[in-house]
């Protein structure tokens, strides 16, 4: 009886090691994918042709007059998914100026089915704001 009983014991000790060792691999797994997630920048994002990658810097620094006129000059030869983070830029820009602009232009982003987890996520976090 008394062997029957450590082994049951041992078995579960056993059991037991593997649940733990199952859970902090996925602890592990979680803490990659947490790190690849905060070194993500807009740039990586498909959708924008390379020579247009250093003209975008200079229009953010216009604010969204400059990002609007930007986008005016160039936004033909964009694609989503960047096209998409471009427009809500531009939505955050110019909230304050002309809320009316920045709602329409959120639900022209929103109503378009843009295959980006990140641009998904923003604009749930934009949603709030301009609905």
């Amino acid at each position: 009886m008394w062997i029957f009983v450590v082994v049951i014991v041992l078995w579960g000790g056993w059991k037991m090691f593997e649940l733990w060792d199952n859970y902090d691999k996925d602890k592990d797994v979680r803490a990659a994918e947490a790190e690849a997630a905060s070194h993500f920048t807009p740039s990586d994002l498909p959708g924008m042709p390379r020579n247009l990658e250093s003209t975008y810097p200079m229009a953010q620094k216009g604010g969204a007059t400059g990002i609007r006129n930007w986008l005016k000059a160039y936004g033909a030869t964009l694609q989503d998914p960047r096209k998409a983070w471009i427009e809500l830029d531009y939505v955050v820009a110019v909230a304050t100026q002309d809320p009316s602009e920045a709602k329409k232009v959120y639900a022209d982003v929103k109503s378009r089915d843009v295959n980006s987890d990140r641009v998904k996520k923003r604009l749930k976090e934009l949603a709030p704001t301009y609905k």
